[in-house]
């Protein structure tokens, strides 16, 4: 999905270490960037 400049975009829910969820709407009002790391564990 491709946002333009400006445009809000959809909130989601993604996990996270220690079988956490992270959900975009907690960060609403701030600036986010969205990173992805692979567990050192993980096959990649």
């Amino acid at each position: 999905m491709k946002l333009a400049v400006g445009q809000i975009a959809p909130d989601f829910t993604l996990s996270a270490t220690g079988s956490r969820t992270i959900t975009l709407s907690q960060f609403r009002g701030q600036n986010v960037a969205l990173v992805f790391f692979p567990q050192a564990w993980t096959p990649i």
